[in-house]
């Protein structure tokens, strides 16, 4: 069995659904699961992963678990009430094979977004593991922590390192569960201070770090279909966000509709109410000068503020961020897979993404093209023409 516990996800997985409950409990959501990795056949792995999915939805969390995330400050307590009762419902996620889908399967998962939101980050834990497994069933540590011993060195000997410090983003392609865990213990041992804490809840807790996460793409998607109108979706999910927090949990996410729009609806009001903003796509350097300069034009010491970067992050694009950036702003790293899955194989690039809200098309409109995902092309085209974001290129090849 894969995942042996609820807690094995990412933090704001349960800060969203915490927001789901009290500000949208009726809306109802679809996802669907993608491979963006050329040439992986998942057919032959189909029967494996139905029964770890059956396993999955067979969990309930355990009353030590429950008290662990009372004890995090931004928990309420009616929502822990609610986790005591929860469990993840099989109906409301189809796996089967499909010539549609290069990968050979289609995953779906439709249902009340309460009910959905938990699905994303076990499943593609458990597609990564079966799928590394079955490939690689002999394959040595040695390799992975050799990598991992060089990636630390590289942290404890960069020169004014004091403020240097990364986190662990990586449990969705991690290689697999136990080595997630062997990660980040040696993580522990080896940085200290220099490692800031982990997304994922249930190495948190076993280890003593700093659970983190505030929100992701799906959460401002979802309110491009459950706002008072698509232009201020952005500026919706904010404000509900503020209306759930009360200031705390006060990182934003920036790529949702690419830069231009962020910075246009990111006013002097967001500016001084989140603590920072997250960077998932594009240029990381060219996004951290334009945040440093958004920040002051409105009237913020950058320095009291903090620019999350997490896009496809190795330790060495860590340390070139750190030397631009450091002592102008404050800093944070969430490194993903090439902590977690550095082993020697190539990752697989998977994702489940949100693609319908209430009914309604929703998308996500990265700087990196690649990272767009959307079912109807005609929305795209139209949420496109109400943000002003130009058509790229090869613009049928991306919707999907």
């Amino acid at each position: 069995m894969i995942i042996q516990s609820l807690l094995d996800t990412d933090l704001y997985k349960f800060t969203m659904q915490q927001c789901v409950l009290h500000q949208f409990p009726a809306a109802e959501v679809a996802y669907r699961f993608k491979c963006r990795t050329p040439g992986i056949d998942l057919r032959p792995f189909l029967a494996e992963l139905q029964a770890e999915i059956d396993s999955l939805c067979s969990l309930y969390f355990r009353e030590e678990e429950l008290a662990y995330l009372a004890g995090l400050r931004f928990m309420k307590s009616d929502f822990i009430e609610f986790l005591s009762l929860f469990h993840l419902k099989r109906k409301y996620v189809t796996v089967e094979a499909s010539d549609d889908f290069p990968c050979g399967i289609d995953i779906r998962v439709e249902g009340p977004w309460l009910h959905t939101i938990l699905f994303e980050i076990p499943i593609l834990a458990i597609v990564n593991e079966v799928y590394f497994r079955n490939r690689y069933p002999d394959l040595s540590d040695d390799e992975g922590l050799a990598r991992l011993d060089a990636k630390i060195d590289l942290i404890l000997n960069e020169p004014d390192n004091e403020d240097l410090r990364i986190s662990d983003y990586g449990t969705r392609r991690r290689f697999s569960r136990d080595w997630q865990d062997r990660v980040v213990g040696v993580l522990k041992n080896r940085l200290g201070d220099h490692l800031a804490g982990t997304s994922n809840v249930a190495l948190a807790r076993k280890y003593g770090l700093i659970p983190l996460g505030t929100m992701a793409h799906e959460y401002l998607q979802a309110c491009q279909a459950l706002g008072p109108r698509l232009r201020d979706s952005q500026v919706y999910g904010f404000e509900m966000w503020a209306k759930e927090y009360r200031g705390d949990l006060g990182i934003a996410l920036s790529d949702v509709y690419g830069s231009e729009p962020f910075f246009r609806d990111f006013d002097m009001f967001f500016c001084k109410l989140f603590d920072g903003a997250r960077h998932d796509s594009g240029d990381p350097f060219l996004w951290g000068e334009r945040m440093i300069e958004h920040w002051r034009k409105n009237k913020c010491d950058p320095r009291s503020k903090t620019l999350i970067f997490s896009d496809g992050l190795s330790v060495p694009r860590v340390i070139d961020l750190y030397r631009r950036f450091h002592g102008r702003v404050r800093l944070g790293f969430g490194i993903g897979t090439n902590l977690m899955n550095d082993k020697g194989p190539t990752p697989l690039n998977v994702v489940i993404k949100m693609v319908r809200a209430n009914g309604q098309p929703v998308a996500k409109i990265s700087d990196a093209p690649e990272k767009g995902m959307c079912e109807d092309e005609s929305y795209l085209r139209y949420l496109r023409q109400v943000f002003g974001i130009p058509e790229p290129l090869d613009a049928p090849n991306r919707a999907k």
